[in-house]
């Protein structure tokens, strides 16, 4: 499918954004409900791809921490911030 290929290339971040506006837009119940199924079906798509995205980051995390010959982890952890 084509949409399938556009959001392949999504990153994490686009994909909440628009799961953001699809939910504002839902929560304020200003669609009609064929609109509010076309949303529902795309913010499913959208949650699937965030947590694939989600899953390879964890993935690569586990691959760096069992390559790392110490095996040590940080005294202190800073909160995640993607602003």
């Amino acid at each position: 499918m084509a949409s399938d290929n556009i959001l392949d290339k999504m990153t994490f971040e686009d994909a909440m954004r628009e799961l953001e506006k699809l939910v504002d837009s839902l929560d304020k119940g200003d669609v009609s409900l064929d609109e509010a199924i076309a949303a529902y079906d795309r913010g499913s798509q959208l949650k699937d791809h965030c947590q694939k995205k989600l899953n390879e980051a964890k993935m690569k995390v586990e691959t760096i921490q069992a390559s790392d010959p110490t095996n040590s982890t940080p005294d202190k952890l800073t909160p995640f911030n993607p602003d």
